[in-house]
């Protein structure tokens, strides 16, 4: 199955979930958090540098939760700035 590439608003989307989520981690280690949501320290690592601008749901939802982070919260930093 070959993925269509994403667009630029996809992959900024991406990178600002990545930024919001490393916000939210604050001095809490990569590994831990990564723990909590039961993922693997790389996903984590992927998804906060933008390497993995969609990740799947569940993954969100579980980071959410290790986090304390609502997902209608995320789910409404992450819209591009002028877009409903």
């Amino acid at each position: 199955m070959v993925r269509t590439p994403l667009t630029p608003e996809e992959r900024e989307r991406g990178e600002r979930l990545g930024r919001l989520l490393r916000e939210a981690r604050g001095g809490r280690s990569m590994a831990e958090v990564a723990a909590d949501a039961g993922i693997s320290a790389e996903t984590l690592r992927k998804i906060e540098t933008g390497r993995a601008p969609t990740p799947a749901f569940f993954t969100i939802a579980a980071l959410a939760g290790a986090l304390g982070l609502s997902m209608d919260e995320l789910a409404a930093r992450c819209v591009l700035a002028g877009v409903v």
